[in-house]
């Protein structure tokens, strides 16, 4: 028996579903964002303690022109020599990486090594490609 003027109604109406589906996305994720933060805490302070800011690496990049830099400061061999130093000093495990331009000759990465060797650099890696369509 059917009422007149009404139609059997099988549509199901999910407005109210995706609603509640995002409100619950954005629940979790603001719940994944806080637990990986963690928990400030305030620590004690040592006298003995090592820093963990100084840097276990340095990047010693030799473009197509002949110029040297260290960590993307432009610098002449005399000044290359003199931070090598003062960082194997503060950093004895100080690890080097040196990048060439392909372009680049030969002999100025050759000075550029025996300037590591000289100043006793205890790891020297050498960046000698990139990915395809890498930077």
């Amino acid at each position: 028996m059917q009422i007149q003027g009404k139609k059997p109604y099988n549509e199901i109406n999910i407005t109210p579903l995706v609603d509640l589906t995002f409100v619950l996305l954005i629940i979790f994720i603001l719940l994944t964002t806080a637990a990986v933060q963690g928990i400030k805490v305030d620590l004690p302070s040592a006298s003995a303690a090592k820093t963990l800011d100084q840097p276990k690496s340095r990047v010693i990049a030799v473009a197509n022109d002949g110029t040297v830099s260290i960590d993307a400061v432009p610098v002449s061999m005399a000044e290359l020599e003199q931070q090598l130093r003062s960082s194997m000093a503060t950093t004895p495990d100080l690890a080097i990486i040196l990048r060439g331009d392909r372009a680049v000759q030969y002999d100025q990465i050759m000075q550029v090594l025996d300037l590591c060797s000289k100043v006793g650099v205890p790891s020297l890696g050498m960046a000698a490609t990139r990915p395809p369509g890498g930077a």
